[in-house]
């Protein structure tokens, strides 16, 4: 359902912009199943370009702030409801929250 959403929509520079808190979820799990490894990139397209990785729990979201190298630099878990309020969050209602296309 949300895959021929996403798909349709024009990548800019590579990233797609996610519009919903449900896109998150989708783009983790799919993602996760094609590289295998856990979570997925999301960048806060701003002044600072802020890099975070997101793995999507039973429970919620485990989010790790990233370097420029790829390394985490803090990590926290955040339930649903909590998301809203993070700096993703404010990223996402502002139209400013994308992540990298995964070529096929």
């Amino acid at each position: 359902m949300y895959g021929g959403i996403i798909d349709r929509r024009p990548a800019f520079r590579g990233l797609i912009q996610v519009c919903t808190p449900a896109e998150i979820e989708y783009l983790v799990k799919e993602s996760e199943v094609v590289t295998g490894n856990p979570g997925r990139k999301f960048v806060i397209f701003g002044a600072d370009r802020l890099i975070y990785r997101i793995a999507w729990q039973p429970n919620g979201y485990h989010v790790e702030r990233l370097d420029e190298s790829g390394n985490p630099t803090g990590t926290m878990y955040l339930l649903p409801a909590q998301f809203s309020a993070h700096g993703l969050g404010e990223a996402l209602s502002r139209g400013q929250l994308f992540t990298p296309a995964l070529s096929r």
